[in-house]
C-alpha cells in the first residue's frame, strides 16, 4: 500500500517537473512574442538547438552543472526552480488538496481539483514572467480569467454558489480593475503596469467577495515591505519599478487559505 502511494507521489512529481520544463519555454517565448507551440528548444545565449537529453527536467541541469553543453554559459537557476515548484504543485494537489477541495457533489468532485491545478500552473507562468521580465503574458491572464469566470458561472448554475454572491464577485472585479486602472492613469504607468490592471480581473474572480479586499491589502503590504528591503539593500532605486504581479499572486495564495479568517479577525476588532 505504502509503495503504491510513494510511486504515485514520485510519478506525479516527475509529471509536474516535465510540465514545469514546458512552462519555462512558455515564459521565455511568450515575453518575446514567439510561438511556444512550434520550434525546438535552444540555448538562450548561443541559440544552439538542444538535444532531448539536455532537456530532462532537473536532471539535465545538475548533470551539466548548470551550464550550456555547447557555449558553457550558465543556465538560469530559475529553470530548475520552476520545474521543482511545478512538481511540488502536482504533489500538493495529490496530498494536501484533500484539505482544500471541499466540493463532493458530482461533477465538482472532479472539476474543482482540476480547476485549481490549472490555476496553479497559470499562476506559476504569470509569477515568473513578471518577476524575471516585468511582463505579464496576455494569453496566461486571458485563459486564467476565462477559466475562473466559467468556474464561477458553473457553480452558480448548479446551485453551489448563490446568484447574489456571483454578482458581488463581479462587483469586486469592477472595483478591483477600476482601482488598478485609476492608479495606472494617475501615475501614467509608472506606479502600476497595465498588465497588473488586466490581472486584476482573474485576481478578483478567484478570491471573490469580500476576500478580494483582503487580497488587495496583503498585496500592497507585502509589496511595500519587499520594496523597502530592496531600497535598504540598494538593489533598487526610489523611482525604479518593482513588478507587482508576484505580490498579487502571493497575496492570492495567502487569501485563498486564510482570507476569511483574517477578515473575521479584522472585523472583530470593531
Amino acid at each position: 500500500m505504502f509503495s503504491s502511494f510513494l510511486l504515485a507521489v514520485i510519478l506525479l512529481f516527475i509529471l509536474g517537473a516535465a510540465v514545469g520544463s514546458f512552462l519555462n519555454v512558455i515564459i521565455y517565448r511568450s515575453v518575446r512574442n514567439e510561438s511556444w507551440v512550434w520550434g525546438r528548444s535552444k540555448c538562450e545565449q548561443c541559440l544552439k538547438q538542444l538535444r532531448w537529453y539536455d532537456n530532462i527536467p532537473l536532471f539535465s541541469f545538475f548533470v551539466l552543472q548548470g551550464k550550456c553543453r555547447y557555449c558553457h554559459t550558465p543556465i538560469a537557476v530559475t529553470h530548475p526552480v520552476i520545474e521543482f515548484l511545478t512538481g511540488t504543485l502536482f504533489v500538493w494537489w495529490y496530498l494536501g488538496g484533500t484539505f482544500f477541495f471541499h466540493l463532493t457533489q458530482r461533477p465538482f468532485a472532479y472539476i474543482q481539483p482540476l480547476f485549481w491545478l490549472v490555476v496553479g500552473v497559470l499562476l506559476v507562468i504569470i509569477f515568473f514572467a513578471d518577476a524575471l521580465y516585468s511582463i505579464i503574458p496576455d494569453e496566461a491572464v486571458g485563459i486564467l480569467a476565462a477559466v475562473a469566470f466559467l468556474y464561477r458561472v458553473t457553480l452558480t448554475a448548479s446551485g453551489v454558489m448563490q446568484p447574489a454572491d456571483f454578482l458581488r464577485t463581479l462587483g469586486g472585479v469592477v472595483i478591483c480593475a477600476g482601482f488598478f486602472l485609476s492608479l495606472w492613469l494617475i501615475t501614467k504607468g509608472k506606479g502600476m503596469g497595465f498588465g497588473d490592471v488586466k490581472f486584476a480581473v482573474p485576481f478578483a474572480l478567484l478570491l471573490g467577495w469580500p476576500n478580494v479586499f483582503v487580497g488587495l491589502f496583503l498585496a500592497f503590504v507585502i509589496g511595500g515591505a519587499v520594496a523597502s528591503v530592496l531600497l535598504l539593500l540598494k538593489k533598487k532605486k526610489l523611482k525604479q519599478a518593482v513588478p507587482f504581479g508576484p505580490f498579487l499572486i502571493v497575496s492570492t495564495l495567502l487569501t485563498l487559505v486564510w482570507g476569511t479568517t483574517l477578515l473575521h479577525w479584522y472585523l472583530s476588532r470593531f
